[in-house]
């Protein structure tokens, strides 16, 4: 009998990690197991993890030796940093989130080599920086210098994975349908009536499901030598504002109109890092037609099963409607 290969997965709770989990388990010919790694093992959604047979382990992005320690005898890992992971207003004082991210993947590169790990999936994004220079677009800055750092720092942090010579396949992400229906629209302006108003302007977004994000993952480690030391860019598919909205409306039984903001408007919000989350928007609009930025025409070949936004939409018809009764 043959002995199944451990993938630590990080962030096995969450929507890329948990994609991964879920694409492991519904394949009874995976040639790998999983290794689930939480910070804390008696959560609800770990023991979940733990009726379903998957092994779970305590480790901290904080800590390098805990990392370590989880990696052992892994055959792979993947690793994922969230920038937005809830923080304290001091917590935020006494170690910035571009520098906390930026040490979170530090350690994880550092940890996977120690314990020898045969083959990473980072899941990184590109440095917005050289497009705004590029464009002569004088966005404003954040966090020290950044355009947008929950871009920005992951690219920097490739260069820890790449000097640690770490067996790496450099995953860069599209949006989620999850986040971009459940969580960014629509929402209905003072007449009642249902408005999308993510700013892409005229321009198209990439976009994925975590799903198909876990089965692209899965199918990467099952050919890992095809994809060590590659950057490896996917999406499902490119839509814009109105076919987005027209898709809503189908789905909810109800009008939704496409009213963006503009990019300088949704800056000016009162929301938590609006100025980062506008620039990594425009970033993504105004590069929609680079295949280089998210590759369909590769992400389809890798995967052919992708699921399309309809698809997506139809499935959770049922939650989109309650969120927008």
């Amino acid at each position: 009998m043959e002995i199944k290969k451990i993938i630590a997965v990080v962030g096995a709770t969450g929507k890329q990690g948990g994609g991964l989990v879920d694409a492991v388990l519904a394949d009874p010919d995976s040639p790998f197991v999983v290794r689930a790694l939480t910070r804390d093992s008696s959560s609800r959604a770990a023991e979940d993890l733990v009726a379903r047979g998957v092994e779970v382990v305590e480790a901290d992005l904080d800590s390098e030796s805990s990392l370590a320690q989880a990696f052992a005898g892994a055959h792979g890992a993947f690793v994922v940093t969230d920038f937005w992971s809830p923080l304290t207003p001091e917590q935020e004082a006494a170690r910035p989130r571009p520098v906390r991210e930026f040490e979170q993947a530090a350690n994880a590169a550092r940890a996977a080599k120690a314990a020898g790990v045969s083959h990473v999936v980072w899941s990184t994004l590109e440095d917005t920086r050289p497009h705004f220079e590029g464009t002569g677009d004088t966005v404003p800055r954040v966090e020290g210098g950044y355009t947008a750092p929950h871009f920005d720092v992951k690219a920097q942090a490739d260069a820890i994975f790449a000097e640690l010579q770490v067996p790496t396949t450099y995953l860069r992400l599209p949006f989620f349908y999850e986040t971009l229906f459940l969580g960014m629209g629509p929402v209905r302006n003072p007449r009642g009536e249902l408005v999308l108003s993510i700013p892409i302007a005229d321009r198209k977004m990439t976009v994925i499901g975590a799903q198909d994000i876990g089965r692209t993952v899965h199918l990467i480690f099952k050919s890992a030598g095809d994809w060590i030391g590659k950057t490896v860019s996917i999406a499902a598919e490119h839509v814009t504002g109105e076919q987005l909205a027209e898709m809503l409306s189908a789905a909810v039984g109800e009008k939704v109109t496409y009213q963006p903001y503009s990019w300088p408007e949704f800056r000016g919000l009162p929301i938590p890092h609006a100025v980062a989350v506008a620039n990594g928007l425009q970033f993504l609009a105004e590069r929609s037609d680079d295949t280089e930025l998210r590759d369909i025409e590769l992400t389809h070949n890798l995967n052919p099963q992708l699921e399309s936004y309809e698809t997506w939409i139809g499935k959770n018809r049922a939650a989109l409607r309650a969120l927008n009764a």
